[in-house]
């Protein structure tokens, strides 16, 4: 049953879609069948947050500590996101999608950088709405990426460093490019953000679900969305409402920013040490 009123949608949504291994060690199965479960659930929710009027969409697809799994499962994973590329290519066209990626891209086999690119380019005027997928990517990562960006230019002496301020800093997160996430979900029980959107999720809606991913429908995002619309509704923190730290009002969070164009860039992140909750992250 479709739960979701036609008011107050979160305009962007960022899902870390866990649980794909243990779908698949709970039926028998290795965990390379569980992720392409995980890959038709993606296919499900693009197209019913497209939709629902959903602006943009970030789903964790690859985290920067994914590269520790065993080579045979990373290889399956960039097997399968590059047979998603692909047979989703049409569809995302014909249906004015702009796909964008966040990330360490270079990281990324030729293979699936081949048909990567190209999507990106060939979807760049799209405006009914943005998929951003998060590929070899880290929030710390991209945050000290920018950092050090800043600081490159500060000690060229082409940025006053007493002009560093969170504005500045969110405006080279690649990951920012779409607008702060309204609303975050995590599917597979954890209640954690493992390294996703960490600078965006400042006043997010969080959403934890048992449900794995493989097994995410289009009634549990209704619901997520139900939840997190009468929250929403409600009054601001007395720190917010004053305008205080982080005092954006409720309805202005997360909005995408019309002054700026819709794009995402590419870092270049160094490798770092695998996580412990790194296995669980990914299509």
């Amino acid at each position: 049953m479709n739960l979701v009123e036609a008011r107050n949608l979160p305009r962007h949504v960022g899902i870390i879609m866990d649980g794909n291994g243990r779908w698949a060690e709970l039926r028998g199965e290795p965990r390379e069948a569980g992720h392409k479960a995980g890959s038709a659930a993606v296919r499900r929710i693009v197209r019913v947050c497209r939709r629902l009027g959903v602006e943009a969409l970030t789903l964790y697809a690859f985290s920067e500590q994914n590269w520790a799994r065993p080579r045979n499962e990373v290889d399956a994973l960039m097997g399968l996101l590059r047979e998603y590329l692909m047979s989703e290519r049409c569809e995302i066209l014909e249906n004015d999608i702009r796909l964008v990626a966040i990330g360490d891209i270079s990281r990324l086999p030729e293979g699936v950088r081949d048909v990567l690119d190209p999507l990106r380019k060939a979807s760049a005027t799209n405006r009914q709405m943005t998929l951003a997928l998060a590929l070899s990517y880290g929030a710390r990562e991209e945050i000290a990426a920018a950092a050090r960006e800043l600081a490159m230019e500060a000690v060229a002496g082409r940025l006053d460093p007493e002009s560093i301020d969170g504005e500045l800093l969110a405006a080279r997160l690649p990951s920012l490019s779409v607008g702060e996430p309204d609303l975050i979900i995590r599917t597979g029980g954890e209640q954690r953000l493992s390294n996703f959107l960490l600078y965006g999720a400042a006043y997010a809606e969080l959403s934890f679900t048992e449900r794995l991913w493989p097994d995410f429908t289009e009634d549990d995002l209704f619901a997520a969305i139900a939840v997190y619309q009468r929250r929403d509704g409600a009054a601001p923190p007395a720190n917010d409402a004053e305008g205080g730290a982080g005092g954006e009002p409720a309805s202005a969070r997360g909005a995408l920013d019309a002054e700026r164009p819709w794009r995402a860039h590419e870092i270049a992140a160094p490798a770092s040490h695998a996580s412990h909750d790194g296995s669980r992250t990914g299509v």
